[in-house]
């Protein structure tokens, strides 16, 4: 954690730099991207000279920052030849295939888990140019030939959660979802997706029931919900997550929501529609600088419904 004394000059710097220019909200977020950096160089010799395996990567964060910046951080931990082991939290093993000893310890994703400077990041940046951090190839290692349909599959990734302690914003409503389908059915088999919370590791936002499984099976029996191939699990995926990764990479037509749900739809090159109406990913552009270098897929930011209506209309039919 910072001393004192380091806290306060790299806030002296941010306000130098920045002056009042910045949201308050934002503002420590500048000064955790410059102790991120800093925390680096302490690792100089054994990541560029001595190069032998050393290092523990432990993360018990949120989904979001864990693969924006922890996965592709490990991932060239191994490419370098200097990664020991990873440890995480249940049903990521299959996302650290790379790693020859990754441990699954906790059971529940914290916020304060958030706050690991060992990493080139934390959550939002100012500065996405980070020199230990290399896109992760799960598109290529989880291609399969078992979930491949008779049209291009289209990921409809919808989330129904707490948000900033209050009620969800950013969700496809079950009038939005009507809309999707309807413009698209035709074209694409759809799969639809929103994880139970048995099916994930859970972190601090409560899930919300949405009551729309049964009206996708009575409305849109075409409709594939992504429960449904866990339930028959004919690739025999060790997990949800597992499953997921099988789905995705067979797909390179995505729509998701603000979260975790878009920045693993991101992973998977092609294009991928994100609504997201609020939130620090907004100010730090991390739908037009750090999503697209998941995978290189292209990123379209929907702020509103009929943001969201209107891309599809432009991109997807």
């Amino acid at each position: 954690m910072f001393t004192p004394l380091i806290n306060k000059i790299l806030s002296l710097l941010v306000s130098i730099r920045y002056g009042d220019r910045l949201p308050i909200d934002v503002r420590y977020f500048y000064r955790d991207t410059y102790y991120c950096q800093l925390v680096q160089w302490k690792y100089l010799i054994k990541d560029y000279i001595t190069k032998k395996p050393y290092k523990e990567i432990d993360f018990q964060g949120e989904f979001t920052p864990e693969l924006a910046f922890v996965l592709p951080f490990a991932y060239w931990h191994h490419q370098n030849g200097t990664l020991q082991k990873t440890v995480s939290s249940k049903y990521t093993k299959e996302l650290y295939f790379f790693s020859k000893e990754h441990e699954e310890r906790f059971d529940v994703r914290t916020t304060i888990g958030n706050y690991n400077y060992e990493t080139p990041r934390i959550l939002y940046s100012q500065n996405y140019n980070m020199s230990k951090w290399i896109q992760v190839p799960l598109k290529q290692q989880y291609q399969n030939d078992i979930y491949v349909f008779d049209k291009p599959v289209l990921i409809l990734a919808n989330r129904y959660n707490m948000e900033w302690d209050g009620p969800p914003i950013s969700f496809f409503s079950i009038e939005m979802l009507a809309f999707i389908i309807e413009k698209l059915k035709h074209k694409y088999t759809i799969i639809y997706n929103r994880p139970r919370p048995q099916n994930i590791t859970n972190d601090n936002s409560d899930i919300y029931d949405m009551d729309e499984y049964e009206w996708l099976e009575k409305q849109y029996p075409e409709v594939i919900l992504m429960e449904n191939l866990w339930k028959e699990n004919k690739g025999k995926a060790r997990n949800f997550n597992h499953l997921q990764l099988m789905v995705y990479a067979n797909a390179s037509h995505f729509i998701s929501i603000h979260g975790g749900t878009c920045a693993l739809a991101s992973y998977f090159g092609g294009i991928n529609l994100i609504l997201s109406k609020k939130g620090p990913e907004h100010h730090f552009k991390c739908f037009e600088i750090l999503y697209p270098r998941l995978s290189g897929a292209k990123i379209l930011h929907a702020k509103t419904d009929e943001d969201v209506q209107n891309f599809v209309e432009a991109y997807y039919v």
